[in-house]
């Protein structure tokens, strides 16, 4: 099993969803980096679940402890090994899905990749709970991207069809990002926020659940980062973005949209500003050509999946008896995945983008 990702900024994350605690451990960082963890905290909280109305009941402090890697509050060159313990786990509502397992989710593949091996409960090392310790990597990172000048930001652009207003790909700016990533529920349209918050109640109300688009932008970044062929800016964001769990679909500037362009609507052209630098006058390249940074802001979007565990009967199988059967799924679910997932995609952004930057000033 391969949970690790990066070259030169490697972070390798382990653990369950109900082990004694998961954790991530990140090496290669630069040294004499002063990393603050009190807004460590204060990005994980963003993502921590029990915290409204759209969330999962189950509540986890999410506190991380350092257990190497940082002296005098700055990175020394060991590793950063961080664990968080797992301390409000419920085991007994996932007894059954050993023998039944949850459709949409990795229960089936798992046991089968594993020869019946696999931790079940919460989903084992395949939960959405695998994401804080992301998070805590993705919280060090944007604090050595900050100091470059470079910011990570997303809100939530869409969910089951109500939309936000999207980021204006030319002009967006770091301010925009901190204002957006300030709000509890993040959005840039509070009324759209709204809307969207009673499409999950409804859901929820239901025994449903909903998915959506998380819309995250980087400014700062310099012209040239990104390695091809394999180890492109896309590619290499793409893949990071991916690992979140319940992604389904990643797109770069306008995306699929561009299919439906001629070349004449699609190309940016070129221009130098006032200040000698050189910038496109529109940006359907969402940032990156050829795998590298152009220097204009960089725009992607993550599609969210309906969470899987729904409260309403469905069709499954039962392994123990080779017959097909019917499951009603217990337990403490998000009704939709996205709000949390929001500091998610910004922390497997900031990671990627660390390590792309960290390879080319190698």
């Amino acid at each position: 099993m391969s949970s690790s990702f990066g070259e030169q900024v490697k972070i390798m994350i382990f653990g369950q969803s109900h082990s004694e605690a998961i954790g991530v451990v990140i090496d290669g960082l630069p040294v004499g980096e002063e990393i603050d963890l009190e807004k460590v905290q204060q990005f994980m909280d963003r993502r921590a679940p029990g915290r409204n109305a759209y969330s999962t009941p189950r509540k986890e402090a999410d506190m991380p402890r350092v257990v190497s890697g940082l002296f005098e509050g700055k990175t020394c060159g060991a590793p950063i090994c961080a664990v968080i313990e797992n301390t409000n786990t419920r085991s007994k509502d996932y007894d059954k899905l050993k023998d039944l397992p949850r459709p949409g989710h990795a229960d089936f593949t798992a046991w089968v990749k594993y020869k019946g091996a696999n931790d079940h409960r919460g989903g084992g090392h395949f939960s959405g709970r695998l994401t804080a310790p992301l998070c805590f990597a993705g919280a060090v990172c944007m604090q050595i991207l900050e100091r470059k000048g470079i910011h990570v930001g997303a809100h939530i652009l869409s969910i089951k069809g109500v939309k936000d207003t999207p980021f204006d790909e030319v002009h967006i700016d770091g301010q925009v990002l901190k204002m957006v990533t300030s709000k509890v529920f993040p959005v840039q349209d509070d009324a759209a926020g709204e809307a969207m918050q009673a499409a999950i109640a409804a859901a929820k109300e239901k025994a449903d659940s909903v998915g959506g688009i998380i819309e995250c932008a980087v400014t700062g970044l310099p012209v040239g980062v990104g390695e091809p062929m394999f180890d492109g800016l896309e590619s290499r964001l793409a893949s990071a973005v991916f690992a979140i769990p319940a992604v389904k679909g990643v797109e770069f500037g306008k995306g699929f949209g561009v299919a439906d362009l001629f070349g004449s609507e699609n190309n940016d052209d070129f221009t130098y500003e006032a200040d000698g630098t050189v910038q496109t006058k529109t940006n359907n390249h969402g940032g990156s050509l050829g795998g590298i940074s152009s220097g204009m802001p960089l725009v992607l979007r993550a599609a969210f999946k309906p969470t899987p565990s729904i409260g309403q009967e469905q069709d499954t199988i039962s392994i123990s008896k080779r017959e097909n059967d019917k499951l009603a799924i217990v337990g403490r679910h998000d009704p939709c995945i996205v709000p949390r997932a929001v500091p998610c995609v910004e922390a497997a952004t900031a990671v990627a983008i660390l390590d792309l930057i960290c390879r080319m000033e190698k």
